[in-house]
């Protein structure tokens, strides 16, 4: 199994995070990772992406040019990598910044309101664990074990207090998933 992931969105979403959160959970589950960010010099407020594969066996390479999944968070990033989820793959987005949803039929389409959860969870930072918690439901590619262990291992021993919280988004996210197109 491999599964290979681009998450694109805006700096000071959280897109960095959740991909640096899910590699360290696949170290967690005993996978060969790859994490490979990429973003303007712009930063907050300048487009993100960060390309995440997990493995059960070597990867040869963090570059790729199509994916098996792709979390999309606002319009530019709709608009460039819509097309290279490969035919069959999935395409989650959050619907909040995007002025035209995905139109192509022959990928999985999921819709994840993760601007608003976050906001009704009481902390708009745990947005970006929303969405990892919707992606974990449509690819459950690592345990929520992984996860808390990656969450323990990503952030700073001073912010272990946020894990529950952030779990929490996860979860959250997790049941919130909603299905816009099945292939």
């Amino acid at each position: 199994m491999t599964e290979e992931i681009i998450i694109a969105g805006f700096g000071g979403q959280g897109v960095l995070s959740m991909g640096k959160i899910l590699a360290y959970s696949g170290v967690m589950a005993d996978q060969e990772v790859a994490w490979f960010p990429s973003y303007g010099p712009e930063m907050r407020g300048g487009t993100a992406n960060v390309t995440v594969i997990l493995s059960e066996s070597r990867i040869s390479s963090p570059v790729l040019n199509e994916y098996d999944t792709a979390i999309i968070l606002n319009q530019q990033s709709m608009d460039k990598f819509e097309a290279m989820v490969k035919p069959g793959g999935v395409l989650i987005y959050d619907p909040n910044g995007i002025i035209h949803p995905p139109k192509r039929t022959d990928i999985n389409i999921y819709k994840i309101e993760g601007t608003l959860i976050a906001a009704e969870l009481g902390n708009v930072k745990t947005f970006n664990m929303v969405v990892l918690g919707a992606y974990l439901k449509a690819k459950p590619v690592v345990k929520m074990e992984s996860v808390e262990k990656g969450l323990q291992k990503s952030l700073p021993t001073r912010h272990h207090y946020l894990i529950p919280m952030n779990l929490e988004a996860v979860q959250k996210g997790f049941e919130s998933l909603e299905l816009v197109q099945a292939v």
